[in-house]
């Protein structure tokens, strides 16, 4: 018996590949974003609207230094690892259906928490660190415990707990602060073992003190998540409660405990993101701030413009914290460092368009292989395999 067998496969397209089209869509949102901040800075003044785009783009090389240029490098690191964390938390609970605006006032706890452990308790940084784990933790066990037991939008109670934490910090941490100025005491003269520590990181960056090892704790962080959701039983249930909650519960999944877990955990990321920006002593709480940090607003946008994907959330962190930090480059006097922002927010809206391109791409693409039916390889295997039997 013989048979020529057809080993050919199908070839499948460039465009059907989600990592291609999540590469593209973020491309498309990021040109678009840009291009509509730099009509807004012609609208404002546009002789100079040229060179502010390019001040926000350039951001560190705009110093003509390359010690000085490292050295803010650095600074524009040291404030991507917390943007990270929080666009980890809100990309994990995204996983469970779950929409995790909340990560601001989890990260907001989290400052508080680590920031008094180590000004009041003068507490080693790792303590500190557990701390801000801990209380981010909390206030994502609120949310979820509301949205499972009693079926409260995550969004409403996790709003009204930004606000509740924000001046809940504000009360506790105006114990800790300097007796001259509403912010808290600098970890350098109060409690130097709560910085975390650097183990010759800062060599790299022309002897930046604040870069530490919270930059590749957060980039083992987004790693750790990305295998969890990928290769164990645990990321599947909490992808599956996220599909269909009411299947997970059929199946055998505890949704309502899986809800609750991930909004842990979700919390827990967002209250690491501010204990590795406060415990580096690049920033001092301000005691009388009547806003919420928008670290953690600026998350979502890190997390969408990174496809929902732990890898990409870490290439997109950085961009976002990159034009924000480009921002402060501009001419004040002309415009406003907000034109940074609000390209950012565009990049929120337009990934939300993205989305819709990608499902819409993939229609087109399942149908045209609908269309086809069996493959011409396939079928060719099938009428070999038929002549060989008949001949045999």
């Amino acid at each position: 018996m013989s048979a020529n067998k057809n080993t050919n496969t199908p070839k499948k397209s460039f465009l059907a590949n989600s990592a291609v089209q999540s590469f593209l869509a973020s491309i498309v949102c990021i040109v678009i974003g840009l291009l509509i901040g730099y009509i807004v800075l012609l609208l404002i003044n546009s002789k100079g609207a040229n060179d502010a785009i390019l001040s926000i783009l350039k951001n560190f090389l705009n110093y003509s230094s390359p010690a000085t240029a490292k050295k803010y490098f650095g600074n524009t690191l040291v404030k991507a690892a917390p943007l990270l964390m929080c666009a980890l938390s809100i990309q994990f609970c995204y996983q469970t259906g779950l929409f995790n605006i909340g990560a601001a006032g989890q990260y907001v706890a989290g400052a508080g928490a680590c920031l008094f452990c180590a000004l009041s308790f003068k507490l080693p940084w790792y303590l500190c660190l557990l701390a801000a784990i801990i209380a981010g933790g909390i206030f994502g066990i609120i949310v979820g415990f509301l949205k499972a037991y009693l079926n409260v939008n995550e969004v409403i109670s996790g709003i009204m707990l930004n606000w509740m934490g924000l001046y809940s910090v504000n009360m506790l941490l105006a114990k800790v602060k300097e007796t001259a100025s509403p912010y808290t005491m600098t970890l350098a003269s109060t409690n130097k073992a709560a910085i975390i520590p650097s183990l010759g990181l800062e060599k790299l960056f022309s002897n930046n003190k604040y870069v530490t090892i919270a930059i590749p704790l957060a980039l083992i962080v987004a790693i750790v998540l990305k295998i969890v959701l990928s290769k164990t039983v645990f990321g599947y249930e909490i992808k599956a409660t996220g599909l269909s909650k009411d299947a997970a519960k059929y199946s055998g999944m505890k949704e309502k405990k899986n809800i609750i877990l991930t909004l842990f955990i979700g919390g827990a990321l967002a209250g690491a993101g501010a204990a590795f920006l406060y415990l580096t002593g690049y920033e001092q709480w301000e005691v009388t701030q009547s806003s919420v940090p928008s670290m953690g607003f600026n998350g979502i946008a890190a997390t969408f413009l990174g496809g929902l994907d732990p890898i990409g959330t870490i290439f997109a962190s950085y961009f976002i914290q990159h034009i924000t930090s480009g921002g402060a480059h501009l001419d004040k006097q002309i415009y406003p460092a907000q034109i940074a922002d609000l390209i950012s927010s565009i990049i929120i809206y337009l990934c939300g368009f993205a989305f819709i391109v990608k499902f819409i791409v993939n229609r087109k693409l399942n149908e045209k292989v609908s269309k086809l039916g069996y493959p011409p390889e396939n079928k060719d295997n099938k009428d070999e395999n038929e002549e060989g039997g008949k001949k045999e």
